[in-house]
């Protein structure tokens, strides 16, 4: 009896892990571009909910300066722009501690 061994496939080199050489010929320099726009697109969420919190902040700050010295119209607009300020408050918040638990996560796993 002869045993057939058609079903095993040969093992291919990888190559070296650090090399810049391989890294190069793996098209890595493509997906660094990719990484980049996307730590880019990353970078501009928390950019935009940051400077969110500063103009709505800053919106309620000067109606509250207004309505001190008399000069608020509309009461009811006061409250309304607290509400916008603790509401992108609460989002930027959930993005960091969302961010924190990936990171942490990333952490953890073994490679």
């Amino acid at each position: 009896m002869e045993m057939e061994t058609a079903f095993i496939t040969p093992m291919t080199r990888w190559g070296n892990i650090g090399s810049i050489g391989n890294m190069r010929d793996m098209g890595v320099q493509e997906d660094k571009k990719q990484q980049n726009s996307q730590v880019a697109l990353f970078s501009d969420v928390f950019k935009t909910a940051i400077n969110q919190v500063k103009e709505t902040q800053a919106d309620v700050e000067e109606k509250q300066y207004l309505l001190m010295t008399g000069q608020l119209d509309d009461a009811h607009s006061l409250p309304i722009a607290e509400t916008k300020a603790e509401f992108t408050l609460d989002v930027l918040l959930t993005l960091r501690n969302k961010t924190l638990e990936a990171y942490n996560d990333l952490i953890k796993i073994n490679i």
